[in-house]
């Protein structure tokens, strides 16, 4: 089954409609962790807990999403899953204290593990390649959008509906998202079609050599890029540049929007770098050294690393997004929901324990006697220091990889 070019766009606009909240919803922490510090007295590994709680759930659900996804298809299985991102959402509006906001959190996070690994399922059986990479680079920007949207839009509403009006509105707001997929998104077959393909079992999946090779890029460059961006260069601009609330949103806009018109850019290139023959693994190779040095100028710098710097340094991470399409690619079109999901588990296991160590570093170094901005720089040159160690093993694992094509 093919799509023509207006009703392959119908599907992908409906698709990124879900996924629009799916990112804001993972990145609204961020603005709102002044909030929740001042009414709960949450502290850093607290704040690094609560935003990771999303991804705990999000992470927890990839592997039988991934079977869901190649029996029932992408469609049946958002439309279920979103059921659960709506309803934890409004428990979030309804909880009084930490512990209530977690489980809220991690249901929210369980709710949404489809928005991206459906529409990617969906445009790899539908799509062609070439139109595969586009929209895969397009989804990733409508991400952004949905960042850029949970940060001074979210600080403009918050006087007039507070955190949990917001919450209420968001629940409101993917339940049109469900309608809109419902309606616009073609059916899925009774049972997914597998003729000729032997059904893979994961370890199949993880043990294939592109696999092997990118999955420690996934999980500390790709899950720490999500990681700040979604949590701590929020409080990197006030408690280490001493940036003010307001200051900090803005900063946060302007991050979320860099990467917004990156992805456009990719969405717009790779197209032709795929036509020239130019393979991710290349582009990796090439990109990913100059995040390495802008996470450690931003540790040297200090204070004086703002939201430009930071923004840099989450554009350079952006090489590293052409993993996940590649994966998928790897597979036959029957089990790319497998091979897509078990990559994003790797991500965003990622993401839960960078945001997390990230958050306990600090707590810790600072109970050690050093003051808070020391405290953030060290614990994010341990994290450059897994970055290098990924990358490392990326590059020593090239000769198994070689044979791969993408």
């Amino acid at each position: 089954m093919s799509l023509s070019r207006s009703a392959a766009i119908v599907v992908f606009l409906a698709f990124a409609f879900a996924y629009f909240f799916s990112a804001l919803l993972r990145a609204v922490t961020a603005t709102l962790a002044p909030v929740f510090s001042a009414e709960l007295g949450l502290r850093a590994g607290d704040l690094g807990l609560l935003a990771g709680a999303y991804f705990f759930g999000f992470a927890a659900l990839q592997l039988p999403l991934g079977r869901a996804l190649d029996r029932f298809g992408p469609r049946r299985t958002l439309l279920v899953l979103l059921t659960l991102a709506v309803a934890g959402c409004a428990a979030f509006a309804m909880a009084r204290g930490l512990p209530a906001l977690i489980a809220a959190r991690v249901l929210i996070g369980a709710g949404v593990g489809a928005c991206l690994m459906a529409p990617l399922t969906c445009y790899r059986r539908l799509y062609a390649p070439a139109a595969q990479l586009r929209a895969n680079a397009w989804m990733l920007m409508t991400g952004s959008l949905g960042m850029v949207a949970s940060t001074l839009p979210v600080q403009m509403l918050l006087p007039l509906l507070g955190w949990r009006g917001l919450f209420w509105v968001i629940a409101g707001l993917l339940l049109c998202s469900m309608v809109l997929v419902a309606w616009l998104v073609p059916r899925d077959p009774v049972r997914c079609p597998q003729v000729g393909v032997e059904p893979t079992r994961y370890a199949a999946i993880v043990r294939h050599p592109l696999f092997v090779r990118t999955a420690p890029l996934g999980f500390v460059v790709y899950g720490g890029l999500v990681a700040v961006q979604s949590l701590w260069a929020g409080p990197w601009l006030t408690r280490v540049c001493g940036w003010s609330d307001t200051q900090a949103a803005q900063g946060l806009f302007g991050i979320n929007l860099s990467m917004l018109l990156a992805f456009l850019a990719w969405g717009a290139v790779m197209p032709r770098l795929a036509r020239r023959g130019i393979t991710a693994m290349q582009l990796m190779t090439w990109g990913l050294p100059l995040s390495l040095l802008l996470l450690l100028a931003n540790v040297a710098l200090g204070s004086r690393a703002g939201a430009l710097n930071w923004a840099a340094w989450c554009v350079s991470c952006t090489f590293v997004s052409v993993s996940q399409p590649a994966v998928g690619a790897a597979f036959p079109a029957a089990q790319a929901g497998r091979a897509l999901s078990a990559f994003n588990l790797v991500i965003f296991a990622g993401v839960f324990c960078i945001q997390w160590g990230l958050g306990l570093a600090i707590d810790l170094l600072r109970s050690q006697g050093l003051v808070e901005s020391e405290a953030f720089r060290l614990a994010f040159l341990a994290f450059g220091l897994c970055c290098a160690l990924a990358y490392a093993w990326f590059l020593r694992r090239a000769p198994q990889a070689a044979h791969n094509p993408h």
